[in-house]
C-alpha cells in the first residue's frame, strides 16, 4: 500500500499572498484533498529582517478567503533552526560534510582571478579533504560534499527528467559561521520531518532541487516527487508583477471576486482537464492531477477571470452568496448590511445572480432592496420619471392596492393598465424602475415588486407620484 499523499505550501511572510503563491497553494491543496491526503502549511520565516507578523496574517487571511484549509499546526521554519543545525552536524560527523575555513575575502579573490583567467568561478574549497587535526582555531562554515562526477537527474512530474552535470554543483554551505542554517538545508529538513511526499512549487525553484537532492541522498532520506509548475505571466508575456496590477489575494476579494470563481480560474492557469473551463470545487478535487499541468507559462487574463466568476455567481446558493457579499463589504471597508438588508438581499438573489460578474455588480443590481425611502434617483432614472404624470402613478397605485401579489396577477394588472392608457407596458417600465430603485438598469419591475412586497412597492410609487406632481 502506497504512503498517503502529503503536500505543503511554504510561503515567506515578507508580503501579501500574491496570485502566484495562491495558485501554488491551490495546486497543493487540490492534489492532497483529491487523494485523501494531507495539506500542510509552513511559514518560512528564517529571514528575520523581512518577516513580519502582518505578512503572516495577510497570507492566512488570503488562504482563508480562498477556502484553502490546512491540516495540523502551522510550522515555523525559524523555530526549527536547532533541528536544521543538528542535521548539518550529523552530516559532518558522517564525513559527508566538512568544515571550511575559507574567508569571504579569499573566496572573492578566487572568483576575481577565475573571471580574469576565463575559468569557472565555481568555488572549490581547499578544506574539503584536509585532516581535521590541521584545522585552525577560526570561524568556519559547514559545507556538504557535492558529487564531483556524473550527473544529477531531477525526475520532475511536470518538466520531465532534468539533468545537471555534477561538476556544475558547488559544495553548498549548510551552516553559516554563526551557526545558523541556510534556507536550502532548512527546506529539506522540514519537508522530510513533515513527511512531505510531493513538492509542488514554481519552476523558479527547479535548480534548487538538484542541490536539495544532495542533502536527501546524503541523509539516506526518500526524495519527494518533484513537480515544478510554470510561472504566471501578464498579458505582455512577461512574469506577472505589480506593473500588471498583480495584487494580493485579499485585494481581489476587496474588488469583489467570489472565492469559488477565483479557485476555478487559478486552477485553469497552467492546468487543464480536457476542454473544461467551468467546474465545481468537487470536480476540481476529483480531476486535478500533475499530468494536466503544462510546461509553458500561463497568462493571467482579467476578462476570463470575470467571466468564470460570473458563472459561479449564477449557480451559487443564495444564502452562501449573501454571506460572501458580507465578507466582500468587510474586505472593501464598506458599511455592513443591516438585518433587514441581509434578509432582503437573500430574497432578491434569484433575480440578481444572472449576468453579475463580480459582487459589486450584484449589489448594484440589488440596490432596490438595499436602499431605503425616500429613493434617490440617478440622473437617467430621474429623466425617465419625468415622462409620466402624477395622475398616472396615482391611478396605478390605486389599481395595485387590492391586486393579488403574484407575478401572473401583477403582469395582468400592469398590461391592462398600459392598454387602458393606449400604450405598452415597456413605456411604463422606465418610470417604474426609477420609482422603485432610483436606477434605469435594474432587475425586472415584477421581480422588484415581488421582492419588495406590496406595502413597500406602493409606498415607493406614492413617493414617486408626489415627486412628479
Amino acid at each position: 500500500m502506497s504512503a498517503p499523499v502529503v503536500t505543503r505550501f511554504a510561503p515567506s511572510p515578507t508580503g501579501y499572498l500574491h496570485i502566484g503563491g495562491a495558485r501554488t497553494a491551490l495546486f497543493n491543496w487540490l492534489y492532497a484533498r483529491g487523494r485523501g491526503g494531507r495539506f500542510l502549511l509552513r511559514i518560512e520565516d528564517t529571514d528575520r529582517a523581512r518577516s513580519t507578523p502582518e505578512a503572516t496574517e495577510a497570507i492566512l487571511k488570503g488562504m482563508a478567503w480562498l477556502g484553502l484549509d490546512h491540516d495540523g499546526e502551522i510550522v515555523s521554519q525559524f523555530e526549527n533552526a536547532p533541528r536544521h543545525a543538528e542535521v548539518a552536524r550529523d552530516l559532518l560527523a558522517q564525513g559527508k560534510a566538512y568544515k571550511c575555513f575559507s574567508t569571504p575575502e579569499e573566496i572573492d579573490a578566487f572568483r576575481e582571478a577565475a573571471r580574469a583567467e576565463g575559468r569557472s568561478t565555481l568555488f572549490r574549497s581547499p578544506w574539503r579533504d584536509t585532516d581535521p587535526a590541521s584545522h585552525p582555531d577560526a570561524p568556519y562554515v559547514i559545507r556538504i560534499k557535492a558529487p564531483l562526477e556524473g550527473e544529477t537527474v531531477i525526475r520532475d512530474a511536470v518538466q520531465g527528467d532534468v539533468k545537471i552535470r555534477n561538476d556544475q554543483l558547488d559544495d553548498m554551505i549548510l551552516l553559516r559561521s554563526d551557526g545558523t542554517p541556510v534556507y536550502m538545508l532548512a527546506v529539506v529538513v522540514d519537508d522530510h520531518d513533515m513527511g512531505v511526499t510531493h513538492v509542488i512549487r514554481g519552476d523558479d525553484h527547479l535548480n534548487n532541487a538538484a542541490r536539495q537532492m544532495m542533502i536527501y541522498e546524503a541523509m539516506g532520506w526518500d526524495v519527494p516527487v518533484w513537480a515544478h509548475i510554470p510561472l504566471i505571466h501578464g498579458p505582455d508575456g512577461k512574469k506577472l508583477s505589480k506593473r500588471h496590477g498583480a495584487l494580493g489575494a485579499q485585494e481581489y476579494q476587496a474588488m469583489g471576486f467570489p472565492a469559488a470563481g477565483m479557485r476555478n480560474y487559478l486552477a485553469r492557469l497552467g492546468w487543464s482537464h480536457g476542454d473544461d473551463e467551468f467546474f465545481t470545487d468537487a470536480q476540481a478535487r476529483e480531476w486535478f492531477d500533475l499530468e494536466g499541468i503544462r510546461k509553458s507559462p500561463a497568462q493571467f487574463d482579467l476578462k476570463k477571470l470575470e467571466n468564470i466568476c460570473g458563472q459561479h455567481i449564477a449557480v451559487s446558493d443564495d444564502a452562501a452568496l449573501r454571506h460572501e457579499c458580507e465578507a466582500y463589504l468587510a474586505a472593501a471597508a464598506l458599511p455592513p448590511l443591516t438585518k433587514e438588508q441581509k434578509e432582503g438581499l437573500e430574497r432578491a438573489m434569484y433575480c440578481l445572480k444572472e449576468r453579475s460578474k463580480i459582487l459589486p455588480e450584484l449589489l448594484e443590481k440589488g440596490r432596490f432592496i438595499l436602499a431605503s425611502r425616500p429613493i434617490e434617483s440617478d440622473e437617467k432614472a430621474a429623466k425617465n420619471l419625468e415622462t409620466v404624470s402624477h395622475g398616472i402613478l396615482k391611478e396605478l397605485t390605486s389599481q395595485l392596492q387590492n391586486a393579488s401579489w403574484d407575478r401572473e396577477t401583477l403582469e395582468e394588472v400592469m398590461n391592462g393598465f398600459a392598454a387602458a392608457h393606449d400604450t405598452k407596458f415597456g413605456k411604463l417600465a422606465g418610470p417604474l424602475r426609477a420609482a422603485l430603485a432610483g436606477r434605469a438598469v435594474t432587475p425586472s419591475v415584477f421581480d422588484m415588486m415581488l421582492v419588495l412586497g406590496r406595502d413597500e412597492t406602493l409606498a415607493r410609487l406614492t413617493d414617486a407620484a408626489e415627486r412628479v406632481g
